[in-house]
């Protein structure tokens, strides 16, 4: 029976949309609904509207928490995204052991950010840890110091461990978008007389916006929900939006589920937005 091409696509993606629906939308409504409530695991909690979220951003542990997760986010990804497409385009050019380079670089990305945390963690030791040692000598730490007696120094030191293990996850990403721009757009241009430079501003760069904005869009997610990173680096001494969501509901005396659960739904609609601009950028940018 032919149902016509308006229904078809809806028919065919239908089972998609109701897993999606079962996983992840019930999750997320039903944690909204908990945010507005006094209590949220008792049965006879009450409705307070936005109170919850009122005593939230009057907390000043959640404003240096959103402060540490968008200086983290936004340092982080910028540094990823320059150092992904420099050695993408370094290695998008052809040269023996290509493959073999193209391989190794995605190493750090492999780890997982656990093992890449621990790694980092002690070499930033004070006694015995690489990083400290050279950063001592050159007297950017006092003996015996290291990145990590301060808030400050923990969220460094947690930017140049994440931008080691993300920036070759965008250089894979923008790998793939420089290889499919034809290569017939270069030789055009060499011809007109084009500099290296005039190309990538005018060919590379535009051609290479939608996989750039979809790398960034994936990067800035993960890096508004850091918590593991910045938990094994600096313990509970720094907290992003994540960590105070969690540490809210489950490692305080209180456990309070009410502004853990309002800290999470902060979070959401932050990442909420941010993928909406992305998108917004990505359909100008096409235009």
């Amino acid at each position: 029976m032919d149902l016509g091409s308006g229904f078809t696509p809806y028919i065919l993606v239908l089972p998609t949309i109701l897993v999606i629906l079962a996983v992840a939308a019930y999750p997320i409504i039903n944690s909204i609904w908990l945010s507005f409530l006094d209590n949220p695991l008792s049965p006879s909690a009450s409705f307070v509207g936005l109170r919850n979220f009122v005593q939230l951003f009057g907390n000043h542990e959640f404003l240096s928490a959103i402060g540490i997760t968008f200086a983290f986010t936004i340092v982080a990804v910028a540094l990823e995204t320059i150092i992904g497409l420099g050695i993408a385009l370094l290695i998008n050019a052809t040269f023996p052991g290509r493959g073999l380079v193209r391989a190794a670089i995605l190493v750090p990305w492999a780890f997982p950010t656990v093992i890449s945390a621990q790694i980092w963690y002690l070499m930033y030791n004070d006694r015995t840890g690489i990083v400290s040692y050279i950063l001592q000598q050159i007297h950017v730490l006092a003996p015996g110091d290291t990145l990590l007696r301060t808030t400050n120094g923990i969220v460094i030191a947690a930017i140049i461990t994440d931008v080691w293990k993300t920036a070759p996850f965008m250089t894979l990403l923008l790998l793939a978008g420089l290889q499919v721009i034809p290569h017939e757009l270069y030789e055009a241009a060499g011809v007109d007389g084009s500099t290296r430079f005039q190309q990538f501003w005018t060919i590379t760069l535009p051609m290479l916006t939608g996989p750039l904005i979809i790398a960034l869009l994936f990067r800035t997610l993960a890096s508004l929900g850091i918590f593991d990173l910045l938990y094994i680096l600096g313990g509970n001494q720094v907290q992003s939006m994540a960590s105070f969501s969690y540490n809210f509901m489950f490692t305080r005396s209180t456990f309070d589920f009410a502004t853990g659960v309002a800290a999470a739904v902060t979070l959401f609609v932050t990442g909420l937005i941010v993928s909406l601009l992305y998108i917004l950028l990505m359909r100008v940018t096409q235009r």
